[in-house]
């Protein structure tokens, strides 16, 4: 029996405009981006399977050559997109849907609603794992409401950051530790 796979679909421009706006409150310097590779590793490593790391990226001009280069030695395949309208969402979608005829799991790193239905069907199949990675505070309704997804936050889980972020987030009381306060 073949080793079965987890794809990784990253959306790349919700997660950096997530950070930039909701987080940090201006566009983030390269330092504070999340390390990609920390992700493909924990993912990996969370579900101890393969995985198959697609990072979806709109082109509007130039093909940003560097970042490219650096995805594709981390391991990922990168999927520049080209088009009218919000191609890196279509572009989701379709991989998403074409992901129905296959025994796979699926990772989705988006906060973006307009997902919602693809999850929802990749979720009939009981026999499917299906996460969901990001800033949990900024998840989309309908994202959390996806019948059996695994959310995993992109910083406190995945440790995707060099330094902590300067966000405000429901503690649970459990993990409250007074020291971060004082």
């Amino acid at each position: 029996m073949a080793d079965r796979t987890t794809y990784l679909l990253v959306d790349g421009e919700n997660i950096d405009a997530t950070l930039g706006v909701s987080v940090l409150g201006r566009r983030p310097e390269p330092q504070e981006r999340p390390r990609w590779n920390t992700l493909l590793e924990y993912t990996e490593a969370v579900w101890d399977q393969p995985v198959k790391g697609l990072f979806f990226l709109a082109v509007a001009g130039e093909l940003p050559a560097s970042f490219v280069q650096a995805l594709l030695a981390m391991g990922y395949r990168p999927v520049p997109l080209r088009g009218e309208g919000k191609v890196v969402d279509i572009a989701i979608q379709r991989t998403a849907e074409a992901l129905l005829e296959r025994d796979a799991d699926v990772m989705l790193v988006s906060h973006d609603n307009d997902f919602t239905p693809q999850m929802d069907a990749l979720a009939q199949d009981e026999g499917r794992r299906l996460g969901i990675v990001g800033f949990g505070e900024f998840m989309a309704g309908g994202l959390r409401q996806v019948d059996g997804v695994e959310f995993f936050d992109l910083e406190y889980d995945v440790s995707a950051f060099k330094s902590r972020l300067p966000r405000v987030r429901v503690i649970e009381i459990d993990e409250f530790d007074p020291l971060e306060f004082i």
